[in-house]
């Protein structure tokens, strides 16, 4: 990616973005560094975070000028020519996610639009219209749960510089809590209008912000820089998730080559052996999920089943543990790793509220019989039926 970069207009983008942190007057710094604004690339954003970030600019100081930034980048990057995705790929179909949210999204401002002038529509009306509409875009979720397991992966391979991807899951997290406030609000009948008002604008802001952000920085530059095979790997695992607001593509069929073939071979312990096709099918049925890391933090296996609680790809095998989270939540990551190496403890417990679920995480540390770690289990699973259990059943019952 360095040969796309001008350095001097990313001193110059440096300073600029500095100014508008400490406030200073938006237009005159436009006018200022006018030259470099006027010719930005979206390899110019993408380096311009980087380095945000390496002069440890935090991600909240970055994410609370960035929308500024990028208004003013907005025209340059609008005239980036790059080579669109075609239909039958992965990001065909997640900027056609990103054209189905937007006209949600303007529906709902059509309904805004028609509260504030008209005097007959009540605020429960205007409840009743948003509740169900605001309730379905809770799916969109879907849409950035496929770029953090599946695309991201894939940029952490190629860009030496994927400290930007980092700043947009924390706003992926930004725009979850938001939609979260808005149907709490919108689903408590006192008239909060001014609450609503203010998180609404917040929510448009947020999602219209990252919808730039895909379409006009990080596609062109990752369809720029990722081999053609890994898109093709990529769409694949696309299937394993929703596709949000669009119609479903038809799957690819999977050519095997002839001659390809597996060694028959088994799992064999003191306590028994079972064949490669049975320990497939016990993880695929174990009423919980694991993931495993290796001494070194890599991600090295995670079982699969039908009704995963975590959304997991193949793309996270060989990924840094630390890339898998949120940046707000790495910090609780690298001190369990720290712990677990230091020996100080075994374990680390958690439960909590996810989605509509009761989830129940523990961490194992794994040594050999030597004692030399060798990396963390994680397992989790839904207690929500188990919390509700009462008595006892010790007949076959099939309900």
């Amino acid at each position: 990616m360095k040969d796309n970069i001008n350095e001097k207009r990313i001193v110059d983008l440096l300073f600029f973005s500095k100014g508008i942190m400490m406030g200073r007057n938006g237009k005159e710094l436009i006018e200022q560094y006018k030259d470099a604004i006027d010719n930005v690339t979206p390899f110019d954003v993408i380096e311009l975070e980087n380095r945000q970030m390496n002069n440890r600019i935090s991600t909240s100081d970055i994410k609370k000028s960035i929308g500024k930034i990028l208004n003013a980048f907005y025209s340059s990057l609008s005239s980036y020519e790059w080579e669109k995705p075609v239909e039958g790929t992965f990001l065909y179909y997640l900027m056609l996610e990103n054209r189905a949210l937007e006209e949600k999204l303007n529906a709902i401002k059509q309904i805004l639009k028609k509260y504030h002038i008209d005097e007959s529509l009540t605020y429960p009306m205007l409840r009743s219209k948003l509740i169900p509409l605001f309730l379905e875009i809770l799916d969109f979720d879907n849409h950035y749960i496929k770029k953090e397991n599946i695309l991201f992966p894939y940029i952490e391979k190629y860009w030496d510089n994927y400290n930007p991807i980092k700043v947009m899951w924390s706003l992926h997290d930004d725009i979850r809590n938001s939609l979260k406030k808005i149907i709490l609000i919108l689903e408590n009948p006192a008239r909060i209008w001014d609450q609503l008002n203010i998180e609404i604008g917040r929510f448009f802001f947020l999602t219209f912000g990252m919808i730039i952000k895909e379409d006009r920085i990080i596609y062109p530059v990752a369809i720029e820089t990722i081999p053609q095979k890994d898109w093709q790997e990529m769409y694949l695992q696309s299937f394993e998730m929703p596709f949000t607001f669009i119609k479903k593509p038809k799957k690819p069929e999977i050519i095997i080559k002839e001659g390809t073939w597996q060694k028959e071979c088994s799992f064999k312990t003191d306590s028994g052996e079972v064949s490669l096709d049975q320990l497939e099918l016990i993880f695929g049925n174990l009423p919980i999920e694991m993931t495993m890391i290796d001494e070194n933090d890599k991600v090295v296996f995670f079982s699969d089943s039908e009704n995963r609680i975590f959304p997991r790809s193949s793309a996270i095998i060989g990924r840094d543990v630390q890339n898998c989270h949120p940046p707000e939540s790495v910090h609780i990551v690298n001190e369990i790793i720290s712990t677990f190496k230091k020996g100080t403890k075994q374990k680390a417990e958690f439960w909590f509220n996810f989605r509509d679920k009761s989830v129940f995480t523990t961490y194992y540390a794994l040594h050999d019989k030597s004692g030399i770690y060798k990396g963390i289990l994680e397992v989790s699973q839904d207690i929500s039926r188990f919390k509700n259990l009462e008595g006892e059943r010790r007949l076959l019952n099939w309900e």
